[in-house]
């Protein structure tokens, strides 16, 4: 009963702030910005369209529901590279660390950065190219903290730095996400999750590149002056998550998970989603899911990733006591323009 006090408690705060964010205001859809913020570097969560916030466990969870990174057993280290809409040359690459402190508790660092390639410096005077390349640089770094109780409630909290920056113009924000999920049924088969995703301050670029000289109109002598312009804010692209799943064991070594999820974003549609898993062993999985847009979507303003995505994992042991474990994901997602999004990671358990 305690425990479920707790429960009851975590879920009617962050529900509170969730409406105060998501007020509905469909004026606002597309005006965000940051959305590298949305995208899922990690394989194993890509293959299930990111829907799984209440079974998500891990380093993965970072992404997704920080509260899944307190049932952790050990350590963790994951190297991910994503092929972004494919057909457009960007990618995505990322590196985290995670570890248990204490009985309860859990740590974590993950970092992402999206890789642009190399852009030709253009000008009015040379349209194709003056000779010269640039590469923007998209970063953030998040660092949590999850803490379950009696393993039936995780909770969970994360700060992001957020980083922006072309030759001299940059940005710079924070984000703060908050998790719970909780767990019940004789094998844990029932789970629910919770999260609130990129609750942040607004962002502006500044610096250099937006300074400029002119000549002073209002001297009879004229000289150049630079002019400073001041770009408009922008804000985070919040998202609440909301999810259930339940398991179904056939045998020791056979199950089945199914997933629902509801997403709300405070800048898009929102969306709607359901999945399967299959683990035989926990060392070979396959997974798909299926994501769609909620209301109509004749005016165009649907969400890049929706329909179907799948994915699969195997987990091998370091040694004979399986203490330690390398896995490998590999996740696909359809995308509604370009050719779809590849996800590759490597996890090392020990």
């Amino acid at each position: 009963m305690k425990n479920l006090y707790k429960l009851k408690h975590i879920i009617t705060c962050m529900v509170l702030s969730a409406s105060v964010m998501f007020a509905g205001n469909p004026d606002r859809q597309g005006e965000a910005g940051a959305g590298e913020l949305l995208l899922n570097p990690w394989a194993r969560s890509a293959g299930l369209h990111t829907i799984n916030t209440s079974s998500i466990t891990g380093l993965e969870s970072m992404r997704l529901n920080i509260a899944g990174l307190g049932r952790i057993s050990g350590k963790q280290v994951v190297v991910s590279n994503a092929r972004l809409f494919e057909g457009s040359d960007l990618r995505l690459n990322s590196f985290g660390y995670a570890q248990r402190m204490g009985k309860n508790g859990a740590f974590g660092v993950s970092i992402m950065a999206v890789d642009f390639g190399d852009i030709n410096v253009t000008t009015t005077g040379q349209p194709e190219g003056v000779g010269a390349t640039y590469s923007p640089s998209f970063f953030n770094m998040g660092i949590g903290y999850s803490h379950t109780y009696d393993n039936k409630i995780s909770v969970g909290l994360l700060l992001r730095g957020i980083s922006e920056s072309l030759p001299e113009v940059s940005a710079f924000g924070f984000a703060i996400d908050a998790g719970v999920q909780y767990v019940s049924g004789e094998q844990d088969n029932f789970k629910l999750g919770i999260s609130l995703r990129n609750v942040g301050s607004p962002m502006n670029f500044s610096g250099q590149g937006l300074a400029f000289q002119t000549t002073n109109p209002d001297s009879e002598t004229p000289y150049l002056v630079t002019v400073t312009q001041r770009s408009q804010d922008f804000e985070l692209p919040s998202v609440l998550n909301i999810g259930i799943s339940y398991d179904f064991h056939f045998t020791e070594k056979l199950m089945l998970r199914a997933l629902g999820n509801f997403t709300s974003n405070a800048f898009s549609r929102d969306q709607i989603g359901a999945g399967l898993e299959f683990s035989f062993n926990k060392m070979f999985m396959l997974r798909a899911a299926y994501k769609s847009d909620m209301g109509s979507t004749d005016s165009g303003e649907s969400n890049i990733y929706s329909g179907l995505s799948g994915g699969a994992s195997v987990e091998l042991p370091f040694n004979e006591s399986r203490k330690n474990m390398i896995g490998i994901d590999y996740a696909y997602r359809s995308t509604n323009t370009y050719r779809g999004t590849h996800n590759f990671s490597i996890r090392f358990s020990f």
